[in-house]
């Protein structure tokens, strides 16, 4: 049985179908970018030791506090009537040793008056270079040199069970770099997500959105985002994965935004993958745009994808997912199902509509 929710993949990066506790949801988002500063190089890739040291929990918490900042500002919009000096915050990570940080974006999107408070107390003001709704990633500049970039985990075999700390600022200002410690519960989820995320046990309450989920190496396995999250549940929180991390600042400093792949149609998945179930049930194609990549392939309603350059895809998020690898102008072979025949059909990706 088909599920008849589905979701819009006009940029291929468009939020997937999600289940938020008791009743379906679906979204058809739009990308949004702020100006970017293009003039950066490329943060390094950082790459995980196999044989890196562990750490027991304070000291892992000791060498990656140096890399965790507090953010505070003004909201833009409707003040919180119970915060009599209207400020909201958030946390965030040092990426780059002059000033460079990654967040949340929607810690910064409607926030004024950037102030960064380093754990030395130092205060900077803050400027949003780059932010990326879909993946709920921006990017944060201050005047400053010599800060500790926090090292990013890179083809990490995360392991659930495995214990991880959450670094940030809860609840208060006054409490910036509180640690908690939990587990990973679970790997590649995909709830109200454009991409996949990890589950964690770790409390991530309100203001530690932006702050590092990390493991016992010291890596920066996540970025903890309570967008992700449902208030109330216990026990139950959310990070953006360090690989889609990686990949978004990658094309912040590269490109000054995220680069996406448009593909051009509507896309419906089974109720197997809608519920999480295992399934190899493909995704079918429920309306294509006129002009899009999808068309100009020969794709229609009613025909059935299977793999992207061979690799399959029976989700939303693993379409999303599989693009992550690809560039506007890039082609890509897509097995199709028409008419009841098995077809290659080559389709070349535009770049994402605005």
């Amino acid at each position: 049985m088909r599920s008849r929710y589905k979701t819009l993949i006009m940029s291929g990066a468009l939020a997937a179908i999600f289940f938020h506790f008791h009743s379906p949801v679906v979204t058809f988002g739009s990308v949004a970018y702020a100006a970017g500063n293009t003039q950066t190089k490329a943060a390094p890739a950082k790459t995980s030791d196999k044989t890196a040291a562990t750490y027991d929990i304070p000291d892992v918490i000791q060498r990656t506090s140096p890399s965790v900042v507090a953010i505070i500002g003004k909201p833009t919009e409707q003040a919180n009537s119970t915060n009599r000096f209207n400020l909201a915050h958030g946390t965030g990570v040092i990426v780059k040793a002059d000033g460079w940080i990654v967040t949340n974006a929607h810690v910064v999107k409607n926030m004024s008056n950037l102030t960064v408070v380093t754990l030395d107390g130092k205060q900077y003001s803050g400027k949003v270079t780059n932010m990326d709704e879909e993946s709920d990633l921006a990017l944060v500049k201050i005047a400053a040199t010599g800060l500790a970039p926090a090292k990013f985990a890179t083809n990490y075999a995360m392991k659930m069970g495995e214990t991880v700390v959450a670094i940030g600022t809860p609840i208060s200002f006054s409490l910036r770099n509180s640690a908690t410690s939990g587990i990973i519960s679970g790997v590649n989820r995909s709830v109200n997500s454009t991409y996949r995320l990890i589950q964690t046990d770790a409390a991530v309450n309100p203001g530690n959105s932006g702050g590092p989920l990390v493991n016992m190496k010291g890596e920066v396995v996540g970025i903890n985002s309570l967008k992700f999250a449902s208030i109330g549940v216990d026990n139950l929180s959310f990070a953006i994965p360090a690989d889609t991390v990686q990949y978004v600042l990658h094309h912040f400093f590269t490109y000054g935004k995220v680069k996406r792949p448009y593909f051009g149609a509507e896309l419906e998945e089974s109720w197997a993958a809608v519920v999480g179930l295992p399934t190899k049930e493909p995704l079918r194609v429920v309306r294509v745009e006129p002009g899009s990549p999808a068309a100009a392939a020969g794709i229609g309603p009613g025909d059935v994808i299977y793999s992207i350059n061979n690799q399959s895809i029976t989700t939303i998020v693993d379409f999303n997912e599989l693009l992550k690898k690809y560039l506007p102008g890039q082609k890509v072979e897509i097995m199709t199902q028409s008419n009841g025949d098995l077809i290659k059909k080559n389709v070349t990706f535009a770049e994402t509509k605005k």
